[in-house]
């Protein structure tokens, strides 16, 4: 019987992921429990007891964080969206319960949250334990030669669940010096450790725009850098960037010990497609580089 049940939880793991992908690409949408059950391919009697026990979290309370989440980072990122706009677009009725569900989120209420957001324990407050999503073996992963990037960097130092703020930090350096235009240069991550393995405090991250020329000295802190070029193994994680470490362990675990490539000494690095923070977390696109020698 152990044995059996054992077998069921990939199954049911990756059924349950079908789910989240399908809620992720129709958060603006009527979500039913009949189509959300027939998605996963279990009775729609059991399915609010099968989700619940593999996320930690009943699906009604799921898809309203989402949207939630999705509406924290319309107010951070677009200061010029009204929050009435956000608070509809979010599936409520009006704006105040809308601050009601944002504050008992995220402690915050959307107005506050826009001037002054508490990203430290809107991460605390993010944490939600979903099942892994599989990357297969047979990925896309193409190896490039790739030119050396001038790049304008904000050093991230400390704990992950304080990253945005850094982020923050270089949209205002980027808006304020007009050096790294988002709409004219490209944006780069390097992640010089796992988030997931490594004490907070030494966690480092650095926010990169293109540039052409370096950096003068500034009030953000954003220094001059080279993203070095030579070979790479390189592929794209399609959606929320917030699952990108299992594109990234899928590289490692599954496809380089086949490739016959040794790593150079560089950490992996994304390059962000899009930024849009209107723009759906299914749709974004990050190509992840593994530095080769």
């Amino acid at each position: 019987m152990e044995t059996k049940t054992r077998r069921k939880e990939p199954d049911y793991a990756r059924r349950i992921n079908r789910v989240l992908d399908y809620i992720d690409k129709h958060l603006d949408e009527e979500l039913t429990i009949d189509v959300l059950s027939e998605v996963a391919n279990f009775s729609k009697f059991h399915f609010h007891r099968q989700f619940s026990q593999n996320c930690g979290i009943s699906l009604s309370r799921y898809i309203q964080f989402m949207r939630l989440k999705r509406a924290s980072y319309r107010l951070a990122f677009n200061p010029t969206a009204p929050i009435i706009d956000v608070a509809l677009d979010s599936g409520f009725e009006n704006p105040e319960s809308f601050s009601r569900a944002f504050k008992a989120a995220f402690g915050q209420t959307p107005s506050a949250f826009r001037k002054t957001p508490d990203w430290a324990s809107w991460s605390a407050r993010s944490r939600i334990s979903l099942p892994p999503s599989e990357r297969t073996k047979d990925m896309d992963v193409k190896i490039i030669d790739v030119e050396p990037v001038l790049v304008a960097a904000l050093e991230h130092r400390g704990t992950p669940a304080r990253l945005n703020e850094s982020v923050q930090r270089f949209i205002a350096w980027r808006k304020s010096s007009g050096l790294s235009p988002v709409s004219q240069c490209e944006t780069y991550g390097v992640p010089y450790n796992d988030p997931n393995t490594t004490p907070p405090e030494e966690f480092r991250f650095d926010i990169c725009g293109s540039v052409t020329a370096p950096a003068p000295a500034n009030t953000q802190g954003v220094v001059t850098k080279t993203i070095p070029g030579g070979r790479c193994a390189m592929t794209i994680h399609a959606g929320s960037r917030d699952r990108i470490d299992e594109s990234v362990y899928a590289l490692y675990r599954d496809w380089l010990p086949d490739s016959g490539e040794e790593l150079r000494d560089f950490p992996v690095y994304f390059h962000y497609l899009n930024l849009d923070h209107d723009t759906p977390e299914h749709r974004h696109l990050t190509e992840i580089y593994l530095p080769l020698k």
